[in-house]
Formats: C-alpha cells, sequence, structure tokens
C-alpha cells in the first residue's frame, strides 16, 4: 500500500472548484484512492461528496493511500495537484 501525506495548497482548502479538480483527477486513475484528515476516516478520492465533508482547509495535511501496481504514480500526481492553488 502506498501512501503520500500532502498539504492543501488552495487559499479555498478543499471546497468548490479545488475539490472538484481533485475529484476529477482522483476518478481518472487507474486504481481506487483514498483520502483522510487527521481524525476522520479516508473517503473515496473519486467522491465529491465525501471529500467536501473533510472539510479539508488551506495547510492541511491530507492522507492519500492507494494499492496496486501504479498506486506510486498516481499518488504522487494528485499530491502535486494537491500541493497546488486550484482556486486560481
Amino acid at each position: 500500500m502506498a501512501q503520500r501525506v500532502v498539504s492543501i495548497g488552495s487559499r479555498s482548502g478543499l471546497h468548490a472548484r479545488p475539490a472538484a479538480t481533485f475529484v476529477q483527477a482522483a476518478s481518472q486513475a487507474p486504481l481506487p484512492v483514498t483520502i483522510a484528515v487527521n481524525g476522520k476516516p479516508p473517503v473515496a478520492a473519486d467522491s465529491m461528496l465525501g471529500v467536501m465533508t473533510l472539510g479539508a482547509g488551506y495547510g492541511d495535511q491530507v492522507t492519500l493511500t492507494a494499492e496496486g501496481e501504479q498506486a506510486e504514480a498516481v499518488l504522487e500526481e494528485l499530491a502535486t495537484l494537491l500541493s497546488k492553488e486550484l482556486d486560481a
């Protein structure tokens, strides 16, 4: 199982546009990915409702998890996306 911890780079956190951008990217991944914020159970990264319920704000650290042959590459791509300002 591969994991990446990344800080949210969008000033608005994982809300509205940044969440939609992330969920779209996660839904195109060739394997299931989960995302979690400290103290909350992980949710499917391709679920808009799940990602929004995390309430992840700017600078919060989230943990991405995936399992499979391409897990490392998929998590690296999604982590890079989350670390950027996605609400511009």
